[in-house]
């Protein structure tokens, strides 16, 4: 299962005068297609801090959404510091230059023009918004900070390269809702589940109500091991003395 992972590059983003929107849309749409985001990073408009995050991130395998940053304004870096992560210069790409001349009464400026400028082997990702073209490097894919473009791009790129992944590996989940438990008294349970079954996730999320708590309780992976892990969870939280309702 490949891994998949975002990038959110913004100051406006940290300094708290826009709040992300990309997070919540990624996680969405790699869900409806039975994929899932296994990290994001934020960061913020710094050249060596950008180009630092995308050369750790070229090193992987991994397929990476970038938000942000690509269009020709001075706090915009990350076309450059994608060309510098991976070692090569920018270049004018042809297509990309074609797409924006596609606009009726489109004037091609030089500030314009340069955000046809990619890191050299880039490919571009078609804007159905307002043909100015966004890029890819392997299994990167840079997007502009805008969702009402970016998100249909996202979805472009998903359909277009990675529809064979769609659904490939199947996972179960199942739930249970444990009453008046602390946490702490059911780690042990919850380390013996990870013993016998490494490859499950588990999630304790603890909950404060008035009059008392609860732990919703959830394992998720194979479909052949998560009801027998479950089963054996249900039975020592039972055994614990605790009553729990299943989700």
């Amino acid at each position: 299962m490949r891994t998949f992972g975002a990038i959110i590059i913004g100051d406006e983003i940290l300094s708290g005068k826009r709040q992300d929107k990309h997070l919540s849309k990624v996680i969405e749409q790699l869900g409806k297609r039975g994929l899932s985001l296994s990290y994001a990073n934020y960061v913020g408009d710094e050249p060596p801090r950008i180009t630092a995050v995308l050369r750790q991130s070229f090193a992987t395998s991994d397929v990476v959404f970038s938000f942000g940053g690509i269009g020709a304004t001075p706090d915009d870096h990350t076309r450059q510091c994608a060309a510098a992560a991976l070692g090569v210069g920018l270049l004018e790409h042809p297509e990309a230059l074609a797409e924006m001349q596609t606009k009726p009464d489109f004037e091609l400026t030089t500030h314009r023009r340069r955000m046809a400028e990619f890191p050299i082997g880039a490919t571009i990702i078609p804007n159905p918004y307002n043909r100015i073209a966004a890029f890819s490097c392997g299994d990167h894919h840079f997007l502009p900070g805008f969702p009402e473009m970016s998100w249909p791009m996202m979805q472009w790129v998903l359909e277009t390269r990675y529809q064979h992944l769609f659904h490939a590996v199947k996972v179960a989940t199942e739930s249970i809702l444990i009453e008046e438990a602390g946490e702490s008294n059911l780690i042990d349970m919850m380390n013996a589940i990870l013993m016998r079954y490494p490859d499950i996730r588990l999630s304790s999320l603890p909950k404060h109500i008035p009059g008392g708590r609860q732990i919703e309780f959830s394992l998720s992976g194979n479909p052949g091991e998560v009801p027998a892990a479950m089963a054996e969870a249900r039975a020592e939280v039972t055994r614990l003395g605790y009553t729990f309702t299943n989700l």
